[in-house]
């Protein structure tokens, strides 16, 4: 997810900018040595309790966070995992930081204020430096109580150079790169019950300060990665799933009646898994094609006994004996896990990864974009493979991985809560609003339009009230008339 959010509502954010190595849970953090922390207080409204607050990072460094990896819908971000995210700002050397963590931030606050009033966007500073910083991340939700000790934990990391700063004149700022550096910058909170205006322009002006400190560090050439939270969310309590475009639609995946039936793992008396693909080929070595369609769910010569059903992890294993010449044997796994997401409150099914294992030798291993469904449905999407083009990517993850080429089309899935041996309604990876149906829709508007324009014309045509007399006089018109 390389350049999120190019819109006003400040690039919703399911997305995670920058390039990168991937991080893994539970990776130890580095010593942080020199890092520059910008802290800015903007309370607002009431604020509530608890609840996600977004995140914002950048940095002047590339390929600080991999753009690969999305964030499903309704996870918060716990502290653990951000710690994880923010390993990355501790590697370079020297480091630098900046936190702009204010008093209160919500998802919402982007949209609403940015679309609420025109071309006032309180945001905008913020914006394009995400859109023009080399990498950059962006968590719509993260767990407030992490935020809260955020720079509790900033702190303990390492050894800081800590400097308050209170005035937010930054060109009086001294920092010295040699040090590690942690710099807080407070901001004046704003007074309670201020009308929305008022909000808006103090969100500005903040964002002002966060524009200016970043400049001038830029200027003076320091090399720095930023974050931007809140310590709790604001007044705007909109439901969860709103902060994310789903690109999802629970529609129903009907089987053709006349086409083969889909791989089923029935383990006792119930079906478990159940996988169905127009096409499944692949491409090793970009050299030896191999359809697996006809093997797979024609005849069905395939291996199914290694798959493993759980309600937590769930493998789907398929083991082919020489697909074609010059390979013994062939497995590939799809692995899958169910999950309880408490931002959408309900279980959410994700195919993890996708595993390729030639013969006896190493293991392919492709990382998974996009493909996750409310636990009681089905995925399906209409091509998946490794193309950047298709809408499901499969990622290679490591060096046997770039060997392989996948292609996969009418792809559907469904890995829990299978009931009478079919397939429950599918969550679509295609949004709803395909570019065809776009172009039909503008068409339509500019058609009406016009029609809305003549009939308009029409409207104002008026009769001759007098009309000339042949017989009589001639008719005089005065000029007033």
């Amino acid at each position: 997810m390389a350049r999120l959010c190019p819109a006003a509502p400040l690039l919703l954010l399911g997305t995670l900018l920058g390039t990168g190595t991937p991080l893994t849970p539970g990776s130890p953090l580095p010593p942080g040595p020199l890092l520059l922390l910008g802290s800015l207080l903007l309370p607002a409204r009431p604020a509530l309790a608890g609840g996600p607050v977004p995140a914002l990072l950048w940095s002047t460094a590339r390929s600080q966070w991999n753009p690969e990896p999305a964030l499903h819908e309704g996870h918060i971000v716990s502290a653990q995992e951000l710690a994880v995210l923010l390993q990355p700002v501790f590697s370079p050397s020297p480091r630098n930081l900046v936190l702009f963590l204010q008093e209160t931030l919500s998802i919402d606050d982007f949209t609403y204020y940015s679309e609420s009033y025109g071309n006032k966007n309180p945001f905008q500073n913020v914006q394009e430096i995400l859109q023009s910083s080399p990498s950059s991340l962006v968590l719509p939700a993260v767990d407030s109580k992490a935020t809260r000790q955020l720079l509790s934990f900033l702190q303990e990391s390492g050894d800081w150079n800590l400097t308050n700063m209170t005035n937010l004149d930054v060109s009086h700022l001294e920092v010295n790169t040699s040090k590690p550096n942690l710099l807080v910058v407070q901001l004046q909170p704003l007074v309670s019950g201020l009308s929305e205006i008022s909000t808006l322009e103090a969100m500005a002006e903040n964002d002002k300060i966060i524009g200016r400190l970043t400049m001038d560090l830029e200027e003076r050439g320091i090399h720095f990665s930023a974050i931007y939270t809140a310590v709790r969310p604001s007044r705007i309590s909109r439901r969860t799933e709103t902060m994310w475009n789903l690109r999802r639609q629970l529609l129903a995946t009907e089987e053709d009646s006349s086409s083969y039936p889909p791989v089923n793992v029935t383990i006792g008396n119930n079906t478990c898994i159940l996988f169905y693909a127009g096409n499944f080929s692949l491409k090793a070595n970009s050299s030896v094609f191999i359809d697996l369609t006809n093997a797979t769910f024609v005849v069905q010569n395939v291996d199914i006994s290694s798959s493993v059903c759980s309600n937590v992890n769930t493998t789907l294993s398929l083991k082919y004996t020489k697909p074609v010449n010059g390979i013994n044997s062939l497995e590939i796994r799809f692995i899958m896990t169910n999950k309880f997401y408490e931002g959408s409150a309900r279980y959410w099914s994700t195919l993890d990864s996708v595993e390729i294992k030639q013969d006896e030798g190493k293991i392919a291993t492709f990382n998974v974009s996009v493909i996750s469904a409310p636990a009681e449905y089905s995925f399906h999407c209409q091509l998946v493979g490794t193309s950047t083009l298709y809408p499901a990517r499969l990622i290679p993850s490591n060096s046997e991985a770039s060997n392989w080429d996948v292609f996969i089309s009418s792809f559907q899935l469904q890995g829990f809560n299978v009931e009478n041996g079919q397939f429950s309604y599918a969550s679509d990876c295609t949004g709803f609003f395909s570019p065809g149906i776009w172009m039909g829709l503008v068409t339509s508007a500019i058609l009406l339009w016009i029609l809305a324009y003549g009939v308009h014309m029409i409207m104002q045509l008026t009769a001759n009230s007098r009309f000339d007399d042949p017989k009589g006089p001639a008719l005089s018109v005065p000029q007033t008339e």
